[in-house]
């Protein structure tokens, strides 16, 4: 062991003449301890909504968008679409319709986003269908939709057998309380881009009867979207044979910018792309920014820890003068004196580095394991809070702690090499 790492584990470990300086060494491990799993625990639970909000959205959408420039629709979306499935990364590919209506049923209504889908392609790119709770979208297909189901009386309730007298359609959970709307009834949906007549344009609507409500626990999902088939869509809205966008699941959600870029080249040049992290963008920038806020509000912990540390180590400086003076009576230079009580408030850093790691990685694994912290779902979408500790996250916490802990240092350190030996004995 080195000569300046060994006199500075023993005073650490030497009984003081002074018992608050002991203390004020105890209360400095204990600052950096609690900083320290204060961070990891709180960084987990970033980390946890995070790589949970990325689950939910990889499921909810598609991973890809591919859209015409000029809008103006897709009108070889069979081709383009088995084209694009050809790709490279590319795992499936499902044409859509998006437009926006009013979804009405008596006095009620609410805006949504009407999707017209063909439900083989879509359940290939996303799982938003598969999360339905009520009712099934099995009717969406050719094949369910000319089944035998249930018909609404004039109560909205079922009343008897047979064909669908209304296209289908799968709403939002949310949206379905808003409107009063449940399985089996019908509800209208009224199409902003309306018909000419002689007294002017008016609104274009469509009955469809709910056979579905799903709810992905996304509010902006659960609120505002509804799903019909493909050529309903088109019918409603006088489009034509037409796609307004293709998306596109990939092998890689992280490299969607590199391969947007090769689908874009495959398309052609009159055609633009989207990816889930462009569409999501200002989410991800909100929970970095949360990330960083909250580094730097529990990080004044481990601060204020180091000022313990600082007025730990002049109070043994002061005690330790005489001490001091004899060693460099002996031969200790200056350079010496300082590396010892740099290493002594160091050591103070790395024990309670490493007491606050133990117990941070502890408490975050028994949180997300036993699911301690229970929330709202109708809220928060999930029910309890969950816990994501990363090794990188204790790296970075247990580099700054120590960064603190020695600049802590530097002061009483160069103070102690600054003794000067006659004048410190003179007395004794």
């Amino acid at each position: 062991m080195r000569f300046e790492l060994f006199i500075a584990a023993r005073y650490l470990r030497a009984k003081r003449r002074q018992a608050v300086v002991g203390v004020i060494t105890v209360i400095s491990i204990a600052g950096v301890a609690a900083g320290v799993a204060s961070l990891i625990v709180a960084l987990a639970i970033n980390n946890g909504f995070r790589q949970d909000l990325e689950k939910s959205l990889i499921r909810s959408t598609a991973h890809i968008s591919l859209m015409r420039v000029q809008s103006d629709g897709i009108r070889n979306w069979r081709e383009l679409t088995a084209q694009l499935e050809k790709q490279p990364h590319v795992q499936a590919a499902a044409p859509a319709l998006y437009e926006e209506v009013l979804i009405s049923r008596g006095a009620r209504s609410g805006g949504a986003l009407l999707k017209g889908i063909v439900p083989e392609s879509e359940n290939r790119v996303s799982d938003l269908l598969r999360s339905v709770q009520a009712g099934s979208y099995s009717g969406l297909s050719p094949s369910g939709a000319s089944g035998s189901t249930s018909s609404p009386d004039s109560n909205g309730g079922a009343s008897k057998s047979g064909p669908l007298p209304y296209p289908p359609i799968v709403i939002g959970k949310d949206l379905a309380d808003r409107v009063g709307a449940t399985v089996g009834m019908v509800v209208t949906a009224i199409s902003p881009q309306g018909e000419l007549s002689p007294f002017g344009p008016i609104p274009k609507y469509q009955r469809f009867k709910v056979i579905g409500i799903f709810k992905s626990g996304f509010y902006d999902y659960d609120s505002s979207w509804a799903f019909i088939r493909l050529q309903d869509a088109q019918q409603l809205f006088g489009l034509g044979d037409i796609a307004t966008v293709i998306e596109l699941k990939i092998d890689d959600i992280y490299k969607a910018g590199e391969i947007s870029t090769q689908i874009e080249q495959a398309a052609g040049q009159s055609f633009m792309t989207r990816n889930w992290m462009e569409q999501n963008q200002a989410l991800f920038r909100a929970l970095r920014l949360e990330r960083v806020v909250t580094f730097i509000t529990i990080g004044l912990i481990v601060l204020v820890a180091a000022l313990n540390i600082l007025i730990a180590l002049i109070m043994m400086v002061m005690e330790k003068t005489r001490d001091i003076a004899v060693l460099m009576s002996l031969g200790v230079r200056q350079r010496q004196v300082r590396r010892l009580f740099m290493l002594q408030g160091v050591l103070i850093g790395i024990i309670g580095t490493a007491l606050g790691l133990t117990i941070g990685y502890i408490l975050s694994w028994l949180g997300g394991h036993y699911r301690w912290i229970s929330l709202s779902a109708e809220v928060y979408s999930i029910d309890y809070v969950p816990f994501a500790a990363r090794p990188i996250d204790g790296i970075l916490v247990a580099a700054v702690a120590l960064g603190i802990s020695l600049v802590a240092t530097l002061y009483p350190s160069w103070s102690a090499s600054r003794i000067l030996p006659a004048e410190a004995l003179r007395y004794e």
